[in-house]
């Protein structure tokens, strides 16, 4: 039983009890990384409604307005350019969901990979107490340790990389970002130069209905200007009418005076019918004539101000519809830049960690070799002992032999002090029992 318990105590007291290798930076990924409810509940999707916006590579038509245009019309506007705009927007945003719903996946795997390399460290670990436990050589131990470093050490490399590609990836966000900002002031000023655009569609409609009111009271005027001249033609009438019943009665007077004079008055009785009668067809094609041009310019003038009221809603409608991609532009943007932040610092926080293990483990490496080069100086200076011993030992058993005394052999070591000096220097290194079957086998 002594023999059984001298090593296990010597091993206790040179190599220690078993090491904790958990350190604080393992137990901090731990925590932080044990939830995985809430490590996906932070990736974030920019999923806006359909009228979001993606990466906008939208192109608007700009409408400027030139000299005053005497007449609108339909044509002036295609409308065409909203539909493309609304598919190329639809397509954009499309593509930016899943480009984010793809940097969420491979977050979530390489939180998966450090939870992995974490259990896996815990196996190493529990193997490493298991072959310290049984007794395994000291050389193995380097080599196995050695063998984990250079394995941490590969898989450190490793995350450094995909940690560089991440921050890659992080850098083309960034970029996409500033392409953003960049598309969100040219969507600024569009919508300022459509607001202009409305205002001088404003100032043509207000125009047009002054114009319209104008030959309104044009319209009026003319309809009582050929009231008065149909009145002025009636009485005309009546008076040549008038005339022409006294040259009857003048005719019937002197008809048997001047016989002659009835041809003279029938002549004049035509011409002045003729007369009468192309003045009253001309003023009236005249006057019906004037009435179809006012007509038709009271038709284009309503026709022209009902097509201005429609483009002013049609701006109205379009302003609306920037305001709303104006505001989920702000919105995507300030959604990705929270996530950018909370990934530097998720970054921060993860490499820091990583560089406290690699700190941790270097010190681990470096205290073992120290252990391990005390504990070769040591394990030499027992074998020295040992040659000595063994050297003193068959000279000592030769004298004895010689004798026959080993009574005397005791009493001679004893006066020298040296066995009580060997059982102090081996019951410190709990070899004590070894070396006394040792001794008590060859006395």
């Amino acid at each position: 039983m002594t023999a059984a318990r001298g090593p296990q105590s010597s091993y206790k007291k040179y190599f220690g009890g078993e090491r904790n290798m958990s350190h604080p930076s393992y137990s901090s990924s731990r925590q932080l990384y044990s939830n995985p409810v809430a490590v996906r509940s932070s990736r974030v999707s920019f999923g806006l409604s359909s009228a979001a916006p993606g990466v906008y590579a939208t192109r608007t038509q700009r409408l400027r307005s030139s000299a005053p245009m005497p007449r609108l019309s339909s044509e002036t506007l295609n409308f065409s350019l909203s539909d493309a705009v609304n598919s190329e927007f639809k397509t954009n945003r499309t593509n930016e969901k899943a480009q984010m719903q793809s940097l969420n996946d491979r977050f979530a795997s390489y939180i998966e990979k450090v939870r992995f390399l974490e259990q896996q460290n815990k196996i190493l670990q529990a193997e490493l107490e298991q072959l310290r436990g049984k007794g395994t050589s000291r050389s193995r131990i380097g080599d196995l340790y050695e063998d984990e470093m250079r394995e941490l050490r590969r898989q450190v490399d490793q995350l450094t990389n995909e940690k560089a590609r991440v921050e890659v990836h992080r850098d083309n966000l960034s970029d996409d970002v500033d392409r953003l900002r960049e598309k969100l002031q040219e969507e600024m000023m569009q919508r300022e130069e459509s607001e202009s655009t409305m205002q001088s569609f404003r100032g043509d409609v207000d125009n047009a209905a002054l114009s319209r009111l104008d030959l309104e009271r044009k319209v009026e005027s003319l309809q009582e200007e050929i009231n008065f001249l149909k009145k002025l033609h009636d009485e005309e009438l009546l008076e040549l009418q008038s005339q022409v019943q006294v040259s009857q009665q003048v005719q019937m007077d002197i008809d048997v005076v001047k016989p002659d004079l009835t041809g003279a008055l029938r002549d004049v009785r035509s011409q002045y019918e003729n007369l009468a009668s192309k003045n009253m067809q001309e003023s009236d094609d005249w006057y019906k004539s004037k009435f179809a041009d006012l007509t038709d310019s009271a038709a284009r003038n309503n026709e022209s101000l009902r097509i201005a009221k429609q483009e002013v809603n049609d701006y109205r409608r379009q302003v609306q519809a920037l305001t709303c991609e104006i505001d989920a532009l702000k919105g995507s943007n300030e959604s990705m830049e929270r996530q950018m932040r909370e990934m530097e610092e998720n970054f921060s926080m993860e490499s820091s960690g990583y560089q406290d293990n690699i700190s941790g483990m270097e010190e681990d490496i470096r205290t073992m070799k120290d252990e391990m080069a005390r504990h070769l100086r040591e394990y030499q200076d027992l074998l020295n002992v040992k040659m000595a011993l063994d050297i003193e030992i068959a000279t000592y058993r030769k004298l004895l032999e010689g004798r026959g005394e080993i009574a005397t052999y005791r009493k001679l070591l004893e006066g020298r002090g040296e066995i009580a000096t060997y059982r102090k220097l081996l019951e410190g290194r709990g070899e004590i029992a070894t070396y006394r079957k040792l001794l008590e086998g060859r006395g």
